[in-house]
This record gives C-alpha cells, structure tokens and sequence, in this order.
C-alpha cells in the first residue's frame, strides 16, 4: 500500500528515470537506438513485466505532452510559406496514403474472415504512422530537413489531420449512420475552424508582443513558462474542439516560426520535450499485453508482416508517382511503415462503442510491434544503403555541403552596428547567415525589415545549436560585452570545435585577451577606424601617398609591438602599459628627429 504522505507520481518518477537511466544506455550500446531502450523499459516495469507501474492510464495523459511539445518545436521549424510549399505532400500525397493503405488493409482483413466494421476501422488504424516514432527517427538520422523528410513529415501532418473524420467514420460504422444529425456535424465543423482561427490569430499578432515583453524581464524563466503555456494552451484548445492536441501546438509552432524568439524556445522546450517523449515511448512499451501477444503470436507476426509491407510498398509507389527518386522513395516507405499512436485511438473509440475488445487487443498487439520493429528497419536499410553507395566510384567533388535554412554558413552574434556590416558584407556575396542578439527590440526590428535575426543568448550551447552552430563554416563573435565574449569563444571551442571564430576586439587589452584564446582571428574597430580616419587627414593635408603608407606601417609595427609586449606582461600577472604609450613614443620620436 502507498504512504499516504507521498507524493502524487513520486515513486513512480523513480521507478520511470531508474528504467530509463539503465536501459537507454544499453541499448545505444548495443546500437539499436533510444527509442527501443524506452520501449523495452516499458515493457520491463508495465503491468504486464515486473509490474512495477500498474496504472498506465494515470500516466499515459502526462506522456502524450511529450508528443505535443515535439510537434510544437516542428513548427517554429517550418514558417508558413515553407508548409505552404509542402501542400501537395500533405493533401495529395498525405490523402492518397491513408485512403490506399486504408482500403488494402481492410480489404485484407475482410478476407480472413473479420467482419466489415472491425476490418475498415483496423484497416484505416493501421494506415496511420506514429508521428512521435518516424520524426524521432528521422532527427536521429539527420534527415528531418531532407527531401524525403519532408515529404514524410508532410505524409504525417494529414494522418494527424484525418484523426478528425476518422473518429465520425467509427461512430458512423458502429451506429449505421444514424447517431449524428446534419446539425451536430456542421456544429463540428464550425467549432473546427474558429479553434484553428483562435490559433492562427492569437499566434500571430499577440504572441510576438508577449515574448517582447517577457524578454525585456530578462526573466528566463518566464520565456520558459511563457513556452509551456502557448503550446499547452493550443493544445487544449484543439482538444476541445475534437481535433488532435498535437496538431493545435504545431499550428501554434509555426505562428512562432518567423519571430525572433524562436530558437531561444526551441533550446527552452527540448529538455521537457525529451524526457516527455522517452515517457511517452515507455507508455506504449507497458501497453503490450504479454498474455494476449503469446497466445496469438504467430498470427501477430504474420500481421506485422503484412502491415509494414503493405505500407512500405504502398509508400514507395505513390512517392515515386508523385516525383520522389528512388533512394527517397525508399526511405520514404522505411520511415513510415508502422503503426501509431492515433491508431489506439480509434481502436479505444471502437471498443467503447461496442466492437470486439479482443480483436483490437490483438491488433494493438500488431500496432506496438510494428513500432518496435521501424527502427531496426531503418538500421537495415542505412546499412544496405551505404554498402550500396560504397560499390560506387563517387567523384570527389560530389558530395558538396548542404545548408538549409537552419544550418547557415556563418552565425552572427551580435547584431549592432558591428555585426549588421559584417552580416551585408557576408550576404552581399549570397552566404546564408542567421544571426542571433540579446536585445529583444534590435532582433524584432531586423526581423521586420526581413533580416534572420533572432533573439538569444550566445553563452548557450542549446541556443547556438538551435541556431545552427553545429554546421555553421564561422562564427562572428560581434558582442560588445568582453565577458559574453570569452563565454561564447569557450563553449564554441568545447561544443562545435569545427567552426571557426571571428571576433571583435574592443580594445588593446582585449585584442590581447583574444590573441591568447587562440581565435582564427580578431580585429580592434576603433583601431581600424582610427587608422581610416588618421589616413584620410593626411591626405587632405595634402601629404604624399608613399609618406602616407610608411606611416600606416610604422604606426602598425608599433601596434603590433605593443600587442606582443602586453601579451608577455599578462602571461607573467602584471598589468599592460597605458593606452597612449604607442602615441606618446611617436610624438617622442618626431620631436626627436627634428
């Protein structure tokens, strides 16, 4: 019996991060990856293993946030006109799939003898793929922004969509059509399109001013909370309006996509994120009836079979109809062959409804295993693929690198009047930057000027990754603030070592500071400026043009002579000469050699 006086979930928060801690580990070691170490933890601890974890459905609420949280990070990754781009993947390629698959599956069924209700809702159950699943694995792989990923991702935008019909399908099946009236229907569909304008309106002329407003706090906590709130919120209200929670915190997602917050709130969201989707991938593992997956195992395999082939092959074909070539036509059908999550859905729909509660036990059974068997599918078919490409004598000059817009070939930090200069210079030659500030104001005013500017602090490893840190060729350090400055150059070397580091030096002692980080390079711009400004005088005082380059030169040489001694004074702890050392010596030896 549970003490009375602990907390709500406590033992069962130990229970969850103990199985994890140990079986995540083992299972990346063994090189089948995080998600069958979750599921198997699942198993092990579920009601149907140790027994550890008796109610699943208590938990099972708290896991599918983490689904919510993973479609509202996609959608701050997909602005408007990019999912605009993707409509023929979601409502022609994404329709097509679960209509063909649909049919197949059920006529499949209709012929081993399950009657035509079980069969069209089995049939269409299993036409839908596990969004958590197939994103999880194609992040993993480095895939989402590919060609295939996003024709993929396109492919499971719609089945989250059709969750909706797909629900009055059963309804309509159990009842033979008569349980809703025309009223009630268009009731439905008017309260579905004011929950999505509730979305789109809120998310798009509100949700920028509240972020700019939490930003000026300086309160990280509160963007953090702000975070959860927007995507909770959007969430609940597609629940109440009979559409799927994780559809609402994507629409949501994708209103943030083009304001200057979004990658500080995609490093805000993502350790709830993971540890909520392990949760969730540890709930399905505990739904797998052990008894009922024994007795009926053979016809569970066989039904396995059939439904990732069937998908797979239906897959494959409609992406190769629709333009895909064939390696993504391919990695289409691997990524997408199981079953999902919205699947038990509409099983738990039809079995409250009155359907056979055994057959859908069994299906489930078949819907858990086609989960656990994508990514060792997935394994096989990277495998066979690179063995493929490694028969192929590849030019050297073929494989070039490939940015999309969130891995940039340069990030700027820093976007004052420094970094704007060095940003046109850098796009003026068509480089692809992304640029990043901690003035909330300076961001949101280069955002509307069309600029890729966000808002975020470069002192952390999770906002520069999100930035795209990890594939930038440079990073411009363009701060003002020595300290952020030497921060960021130590996480940049520790977390993304190939990258190189440009920095601007605000003094002498600085430039020293920098010198001895080992930066690829660093320049003073109140030095260079100075030196513009020294040369140009000249000129105008009509001083020759030889005479004018000695002197650049030598007040160079001076420069640099001071630099090094500075440097020789910091390595022993003293401190540097005075600033106007350089142009006391100078005026010395100009009186001198009169």
């Amino acid at each position: 019996m549970a003490n009375p006086t602990e907390p709500l979930f406590f033992s069962e928060a130990i229970v969850f991060l103990g199985a994890a801690v140990v079986a995540v580990p083992i299972a990346k070691r063994i090189g089948v990856g995080a998600i069958i170490g979750y599921l198997i933890a699942g198993m092990v601890i579920g009601p149907f293993g140790l027994g550890a974890i008796h109610s699943v459905e208590k938990i099972q609420p708290i896991a599918e946030l983490g689904v919510v949280l993973l479609l509202f990070v996609l959608g701050l990754e997909l602005n408007p006109n990019r999912l605009w781009r993707m409509k023929s993947d979601i409502f022609g390629l994404g329709s097509s799939q679960i209509l063909l698959t649909g049919f197949v599956l059920a006529g499949i069924m209709t012929m081993i003898g399950l009657k035509q209700p079980v069969a069209i809702i089995g049939g269409f159950g299993m036409a839908l793929s596990s969004t958590a699943f197939a994103v999880q694995i194609l992040k993993d792989r480095g895939d989402f922004s590919s060609a295939y990923g996003q024709r993929a991702f396109g492919i499971l935008l719609m089945q989250d969509i059709a969750i909706v019909p797909l629900l009055a399908m059963v309804d309509i099946l159990v009842s033979g059509g008569a349980s809703q009236s025309d009223n009630t229907v268009w009731e439905q569909i008017g309260i579905t399109i004011v929950a999505v304008l509730l979305v789109i309106v809120i998310g798009r002329y509100l949700l920028s001013h509240l972020f700019a407003i939490l930003a000026n706090t300086q309160a990280r906590e509160m963007m953090l909370a702000a975070a959860l709130l927007v995507a909770l919120g959007s969430a609940a209200l597609m629940h109440w309006a009979g559409l799927s929670m994780a559809l609402g915190s994507f629409l949501a997602g994708i209103m943030l996509a083009e304001s200057s917050y979004r990658h500080t709130l995609e490093a805000d969201i993502f350790p709830f994120r993971s540890l909520l989707m392990g949760l969730f991938f540890m709930t399905v593992g505990m739904t797998l009836n052990l008894p009922v997956t024994l007795a009926y195992l053979w016809q569970i395999i066989v039904g396995v079979v059939v439904v990732m082939s069937m998908k797979g092959l239906i897959l494959w074909l409609l992406a190769k109809l629709t333009g895909s070539s064939n390696a993504d036509a391919m990695s289409i059908a691997v990524a997408l062959p199981q079953a999902g999550e919205f699947t038990f859905v509409l099983f738990a729909a039809a079995t409250s409804a009155g359907l056979e509660s055994d057959l859908f036990t069994v299906m489930a059974a078949i819907v858990i295993l086609t989960m656990i068997m994508t990514p060792f599918v997935g394994k096989e078919h990277a495998a066979w693929q690179k063995r493929k490409e490694s028969q192929k004598a590849r030019e050297p000059d073929v494989a070039l690198e490939r940015f999309d817009d969130h891995a940039p070939q340069v990030l700027v930090v820093g976007f004052g009047r420094f970094g704007m200069v060095v940003a046109q210079m850098l796009m003026s030659n068509g480089l692809g930057i992304v640029a990043i500030d901690n003035n909330a104001r300076r961001a949101v005013q280069a955002r509307r000027l069309g600029l890729p500017v966000y808002y975020g602090d470069a002192t952390r490893e999770d906002v520069l990754r999100a930035a795209g840190a990890g594939d930038a060729l440079l990073i411009a350090l363009c701060v003002e603030n020595e300290l952020v400055m030497a921060k960021a150059i130590e996480l940049i070397k520790h977390c993304f070592p190939k990258a190189k580091i440009f920095c601007r030096a605000t003094d002498r002692a600085h430039a020293v500071q920098l010198a001895m980080s080992e930066v690829d390079y660093h320049i003073r711009e109140t030095f260079e400026s100075g030196i513009t400004f020294g040369r140009e005088a000249l000129d105008q005082l009509g001083i020759s043009t030889e005479r004018i380059v000695e002197i650049e030169d030598e007040v160079r040489q001076q420069d640099l002579e001071r630099i090094v001694c500075d440097a020789a004074l910091a390595a022993e702890g003293k401190p540097a000469a005075p600033r106007v050392d350089p142009v006391r010596k100078t005026a010395e030896k100009t009186v001198a050699s009169k």
